[in-house]
């Protein structure tokens, strides 16, 4: 599904940042406006998640649950069962990092719409350290049945959404880098949960990409484009379920491909990828993200560039494998 065919010399001109969690206060604001049954619940984090939008205008809708994770996602679950529609927001390492068990046996088992919100996800959340930065929260979230996997890519697709999540009748898991982050979506833009989205188009080598990481597949496509290679970018917003469709048309196109995520690449979404390409078109597949890691606390860009998930430093690792593995 063409989201928009970006031209990949325009994509890093009149470059604006904002952060995630901005989309995502906003759209719960929104949803709130929309449907009465909305309701907020945070574990001593509501203006770090962003939640303090909707706990200032709905203060009879919010619940400040406390240092309590597993209480945070328990209560979320039995409101859902009276009918409201409860979105629990923490960091990602507590929740699900926390609470995974919880989450599995009241929300999932009993399949119940409740919208989880892991914020200061991936290896951008900077000094921090290792014990903030959840690396494995799409691994652990994507394994569950009936849970539904997202990640926007920038603050605009963040706030449409949440407020997609707050019509959606699933679990659903949502995670969201801390730091400000490059806007490459428009809001005219509609938004679904479920599609994969084409950014660019190619048929050299397929960039797969989710999170935020899909603005570097972007800026790697340029820098591919100079070398004479022709990538085509496509974004996953929906981790879980996949778009099946998108992705193996274009690896059936180009033949080769890399995967992006801010994560880690063991049972993450890169492994997901690799999962469906065995199963309907097997071909030779990179993983870039982190790998059986854990992180470390300092600047986030610095981090990003250490840990190789900037455009350049994939770049390098692209064309190693390019050369080794196009036919």
């Amino acid at each position: 599904m063409d989201y928009q065919n970006y031209l990949i010399e325009d994509i890093t001109k009149d470059l604006q940042k904002e952060s995630l969690r901005a989309g995502f206060g906003r759209g719960l604001l929104s949803a709130g406006e929309i449907d009465s049954n909305v309701v907020a619940l945070c574990a001593d984090l509501t203006e770090s998640t962003q939640m303090k939008l909707f706990a200032d205008r709905f203060p009879d809708r919010f619940v400040e649950i406390g240092i309590a994770e597993q209480n945070l996602v328990t209560v979320g679950s039995g409101m859902s069962a009276l009918g409201k529609i409860p979105f629990v927001t923490s960091y990602a390492a507590f929740s699900p990092g926390r609470n995974w068990e919880q989450i599995r046996t009241t929300i999932c088992l009993n399949d119940r719409p409740v919208k989880i919100v892991g914020s200061h996800a991936g290896i951008s959340v900077g000094p921090d350290g290792a014990t903030h930065q959840m690396l494995e929260d799409i691994v652990l979230m994507r394994t569950l049945p009936n849970m539904v996997v997202l990640a926007p890519g920038d603050s605009i697709e963040a706030q449409k959404m949440t407020l997609a999540m707050a019509q959606d009748k699933r679990p659903n898991y949502m995670r969201l880098a801390r730091e400000a982050t490059p806007i490459f979506t428009k809001a005219e833009y509609e938004f679904k949960i479920g599609p994969a989205y084409l950014l660019n188009k190619g048929q050299d080598i397929s960039l797969i990409a989710t999170g935020t990481m899909t603005y570097q597949a972007l800026v790697l496509a340029e820098l591919l484009f100079k070398d004479g290679i022709e990538a085509e970018v496509i974004h996953v917003p929906t981790i879980k379920p996949l778009d099946k469709e998108t992705i193996l048309k274009s690896i059936k196109k180009t033949k080769i491909a890399i995967t992006l995520e801010e994560a880690q690449i063991n049972g993450g979404f890169g492994s997901a990828i690799t999962e469906l390409a065995s199963e309907f078109y097997p071909i030779p597949i990179l993983r870039i993200g982190i790998n059986d890691h854990f992180g470390e606390s300092g600047d986030p860009n610095e981090l990003l560039e250490k840990f190789g998930l900037t455009a350049s430093k994939i770049r390098l690792k692209l064309h190693t494998f390019y050369s080794s593995n196009k036919t």
